[in-house]
């Protein structure tokens, strides 16, 4: 309904502007036109043509324009509207000065050109300077957009969170998000998708079902906790590598990067970007065991000296265990000697207690 108001619109206004278009001609133009009122049926028909083509026109830039605003996020709409309110502030500070000059008669039309051309490219340049660093002035301007939380009696704000594709297809981030352990808005950026349905698109069928499984753990909690999870349209055509662009939009909107990638890890923190290693967490709650502690553990296979033997607890970490090839396919007790524990994974080191078997 709206598409056909808008070409009918441009139609009458058009075939109106040719029909008195005649009255405009100097006196004399027409005095040997026989049928003033026929010419001006003809003049008002083909301006309506044209006036239908450019409303045509007019009304397809308008739905591009539309579909566009709808993929936006709020914060890229609001950011843009005061760039281009700041960028007409400044033109009109500027070009103020330039109606206070002199300038002759027939060469008066130059300053309401000149106001309107530099409103326009102000304003536009204000939209473009509000894509690149307008979300960080919008965190400065509006920290509480986040979800808060109260702590101590008093409002601080939830970080916000940015989403990696290794943490979708890892999938431990649906039980951090179930058990209630993370807080605040989780922003997913557009071109992480992207990246999340090349894997689920790959020709490798390990690389498929990986990114086929992050789909679903993604579509799950988008269901279950919609009002968290946000999808934003950010991208950054400069810049090649994801990793980049992620710790790029971290900064930009001072967030926290959420992650089990090791080394996208070390390059957030060398550039003083919050980083929520998976890892990290998990390693954090597994049980401790010191030097002397004792462990049942059934050892699966040989290690990689030809006296090791390899277990492995319930929670994944791997025991290598000094000594314990012969016990392959056994269970024993073993004392662990040490431990290495990283961002990795961790490691633990033990040898058999010869006077306990399990």
């Amino acid at each position: 309904m709206l598409d056909a108001i808008i070409i009918f619109s441009f139609v009458l206004a058009a075939a109106g502007l040719g029909f008195y278009s005649t009255d405009l001609l100097p006196n004399g133009t027409l005095e040997r036109v026989t049928n003033l009122e026929a010419l001006r049926l003809v003049v008002a028909a083909f301006a309506a043509i044209l006036g239908g083509a450019v409303g045509l026109r007019f009304q397809t830039g308008y739905r591009r324009l539309e579909t566009q605003v709808r993929e936006m996020s709020p914060e890229a709409i609001f950011t843009r509207a005061i760039g281009l309110v700041i960028g007409l502030l400044i033109a009109n500070l500027m070009l103020a000065p330039l109606f206070l000059l002199p300038i002759p008669p027939d060469f008066s039309f130059i300053k309401p050109l000149v106001a309107v051309v530099g409103s326009i490219v102000l304003a536009y340049t204000g939209m473009n300077v509000a894509d690149t660093h307008g979300r960080g002035l919008l965190r400065l301007i509006n920290p509480n957009t986040m979800e808060t939380m109260v702590v101590e009696g008093t409002l601080k704000p939830a970080n916000t969170k940015v989403l990696d594709t290794s943490c979708i297809i890892d999938g431990r981030i649906e039980t951090l998000l179930e058990t209630g352990f993370l807080e605040g808005q989780i922003i997913l950026p557009q071109f992480i998708l992207q990246e999340l349905q090349q894997v689920a698109d790959a020709s490798k069928d390990q690389k498929r079902v990986r990114g086929r499984r992050g789909l679903e753990i993604l579509n799950r909690i988008q269901e279950n906790y919609s009002a968290r999870i946000l999808i934003n349209s950010i991208d950054y055509e400069d810049i090649p590598t994801v990793d980049a662009k992620l710790v790029k939009f971290a900064q930009e909107i001072n967030a926290t990067l959420l992650t089990n990638d090791y080394n996208l890890s070390q390059v957030a923190s060398v550039q003083k970007v919050p980083v929520l290693n998976v890892n990290d967490l998990v390693n954090a709650v597994r049980p401790s065991y010191l030097p002397g502690d004792n462990i049942d553990l059934k050892i699966i296979k040989e290690g990689k000296e030809p006296s090791q033997g390899v277990g492995y607890l319930d929670d994944g970490t791997m025991v290598v265990v000094e000594e314990g090839s012969s016990y392959v396919g056994g269970e024993l007790r073993v004392i662990v000697t040490s431990a290495l524990q990283t961002s990795a994974g961790r490691m633990i080191f033990a040898k058999p207690q010869a006077s306990a078997w399990a």
